[in-house]
Parts: C-alpha cells; structure tokens; sequence
C-alpha cells in the first residue's frame, strides 16, 4: 500500500499563511528619516517606502505581494502615512504599484479600507503603475471609480488632488 501526499502545488506560489491577530505582536514602525521620508517597512514580502514628497502629495513605493499576511501592513502604513492625528500628514498619496507582483481580494479590501479612512480626513489615494491584471481586477470590481489610476507616477504628480476644502 502506497501513501498518497495530496494534491500537488504550482510551482512559484505558495499557500497563504493564515494567522491569529489576537496576541500577535506588532511590527515596529519603520523609523522616520529627512524631511519626511520613512526608512522601508518590510512585512512578509511587502515593502512600503516613500519616495517622493512634494506640498501634501507623497509617492509610496509599493513592492511584493499583497496579500493576506500583507494586506493589513499596507492599510496601516497607508493610513499612518497620511497622518495621525488627523491633518498631520501628505494629503494625497500617490501609491506606485510598478513592482506589487501579486494583488488578491484581501489587498483590495485593505487598499479601499485606507481610501475611507483617509477620504474622511479630505485626503486621497491615488494608484499609479498598475500592472494590466491588477487593473482588470480594479476593473471587474469597480474600484477604479473609487480610486485616481494614472498610467506612472509622473501623470499622478500632474494630476490635480483632492480641494483643499474638503480638508
């Protein structure tokens, strides 16, 4: 008698880790830098680094893989970026996804999950470098009339963002 191992994997993906966020540690908030630069927050493959500042638009470089073990990462840094306490922060964000590999549901629910919160504070999210299949998944669920999509970061800086009276 044989012993079967189960289904065989695809190669190059690996199955999500699922993880309990009771008793879980938080990781350590990445250290601010010069004028306003934040140092690279590396959670499970995921990095978030501001690149770019300029009046209250910032461009945060996004790279890896959002997903569930990420997902959370990215609408923390997103929102805590744009400011606690309210007004502290960049206005507008302007997230560069030219190097995000991989973006499932949870990813999406964390990217709308920081639009309400920073929108409420009169900021935006604007997304910029989407590669074709994130953008046919913004497509398919709508989420390109919630968010400003612009072909590279250079068209986002041009863009105009939010009045400044809904601040």
């Amino acid at each position: 008698m044989t012993e079967e191992t189960g289904p065989a994997r695809r190669a190059g993906r690996r199955a999500p880790e699922v993880r309990c966020r009771a008793g879980a540690v938080a990781a350590p908030a990445a250290a601010s830098g010069p004028a306003g630069v934040t140092a690279p927050l590396a959670a499970g493959g995921l990095r978030i680094e501001v690149g770019r500042v300029r009046g209250d638009t910032a461009v945060v470089a996004v790279a890896g893989e959002i997903d569930l073990r990420t997902a959370g990462t990215l609408r923390d840094r997103l929102v805590g970026l744009h400011g606690r306490p309210p007004g502290a922060g960049p206005r507008r964000l302007v997230a560069d996804f030219a190097a995000v590999t991989f973006c499932d549901a949870a990813g999406l629910g964390a990217l709308v999950a920081a639009h309400n919160q920073i929108a409420a504070d009169g900021g935006e999210i604007a997304l910029a470098a989407v590669r074709p299949a994130q953008l046919r998944l913004l497509r398919i669920t709508g989420l390109h009339r919630l968010f400003a999509i612009h072909p590279a970061v250079e068209d986002a800086w041009a863009a105009p963002g939010p009045p400044a009276a809904s601040r």
